[in-house]
Order: C-alpha cells, then structure tokens, then sequence
C-alpha cells in the first residue's frame, strides 16, 4: 500500500513541478535585464520548493533560529545532509543562497533548467580541477553579493549521523572572510531515506539555525580546527533535537 501511495505522490509531484516551472521561466525573462543577483527568481523557487512540504500531510517541518540569518549580510551556510528533502526543507528559509550541487542535478529536466537559471554553482565529484571550479565560482559569487549553501558532508548519510566534513566549505569561508552559519537537519533521513523513494508515516523534521561563527583573522592552517568546531557544535545540536523529539 506504501508503494501504490508512493508512486501517487511522485505522479503529482511531477505534475506540480511542471505547472511551477513555468511561472519560473517568466520570471527569469523579466527580471534578466536588472536583477543581478537573481534574488526574485531564487524566492521563487524558494516558494516553489515550499509547496512540496506545505501541502504533504506526512511532514511537518519546524525552523527555529531563521532570524540569526541577517538580511542583506552575505554567510558560508552549511548544514549536514540526510535526504533528498534536505533541499526542500532548506528552502523553506526564504533566504538569498546559491546553492553547491553535484553537476548530475543540473542535467535534470526542469529541475536542473531552474539549477541553471538561477546560476547555482555546479561541482564535479572526484575532479581536482571540478574543486576548483566550484571554489572559484562560490568565491564569486560571495564578492557579487550572495550567500553560498554547501551541504557539508558531500553527500548523504545513511545513518542520520553527522559525517566527516570535507574542507572546501570552510576553505572558502576563511579565504573571502565570510561568516558562517552552521544549520542542523533532523527527520528528513526517516522521511525519506537514502536510496529509498517510498513514503512511509507521519514525520517531524527540525531545522535549527545556529549562531554566526566568525572567520575573521582565521588561515589557511586554521581550517582543520575550523572544522572540527563547527562539526562540534552541529553534532550537540543534532543529539538536543532528538532529546526533545
């Protein structure tokens, strides 16, 4: 019965994310010529997103600590990764953020078109120069004004625990001296697992936004302890959400 249920909402899902595509699309052409940043189609698809986990009865979706991201002031934020859902729960911040993600996503029909248009910064799994590439396109677009999201870990984890993070986050936070704003996932690995697309029961998933961490005065050599910190802080997090839950 999960599996017929499963399928029923993938279908509309589908069906929703080619009506939404193309209000998208519109305003990608009308604001081209002035909006820099693409800030309007970002909120877009931030509401866009949003619709998937307003209207599903299994999911309900708690943020707390939106108001510790300022408006206007540009961050590194980072946030562990347990699902596919991940992105649509981060969305529901309503806060300007290119995303990084793998360069498969942007290959994607409409979702990858949407990727594209909002100039999200692709990266190449495995490849030194596709680092680099995301590296020096995150780094451009922190100086053109907009905050970077980096899944920390890389990829998803299987057993909801936090895994090891990999440096590039932290190195482009020390190196454009950019604040970084830790973000704790919790819910969405049962929601949702890991090569699993059946939707199993009713679930709770926390979002927890956590203070600024300052990279200010911080090198190169300091990232190792950088990261062991913010992961420090991200993992008592994680282990107060599920007291409370």
């Amino acid at each position: 019965m999960n599996y017929i249920k499963s399928l029923f909402v993938w279908f509309f899902y589908i069906l929703v994310l080619i009506i939404l595509y193309i209000p998208a699309l519109l305003i990608w052409l009308v604001t081209l010529p002035f909006d820099r940043k693409l800030w309007l189609l970002h909120q877009y698809t931030c509401f866009w997103a949003s619709v998937y986990t307003w209207i599903s009865i299994s999911w309900r979706v708690t943020i707390q600590g939106r108001g510790k991201i300022k408006p206007g002031k540009i961050y590194v934020l980072i946030s562990n990764h347990q699902s596919i859902l991940d992105i649509l729960v981060m969305y529901r911040l309503f806060v300007h953020f290119k995303w990084v993600s793998k360069i498969e996503l942007f290959k994607v029909p409409i979702i990858g078109w949407n990727m594209s248009a909002n100039r999200y910064i692709s990266l190449k799994r495995g490849k030194q120069s596709g680092i680099l590439h995301m590296m020096n396109d995150s780094e451009k677009k922190i100086r053109n004004g907009s905050s970077v999201m980096i899944f920390a870990e890389g990829t998803r984890s299987l057993d909801q625990k936090i895994k090891a993070f990999k440096e590039g986050a932290f190195k482009l936070a020390v190196k454009t001296q950019t604040p970084i704003i830790p973000i704790v996932i919790d819910g969405t690995g049962e929601a949702l697992p890991k090569k699993g697309f059946v939707f199993k029961g009713q679930h709770n998933i926390t979002v927890n936004v956590l203070d600024e961490i300052s990279v200010e005065g911080l090198e190169d050599k300091d990232v190792k302890s950088l990261i062991s910190k913010v992961k420090g802080l991200m993992e008592e997090e994680l282990q107060s959400i599920r007291k409370i839950r």
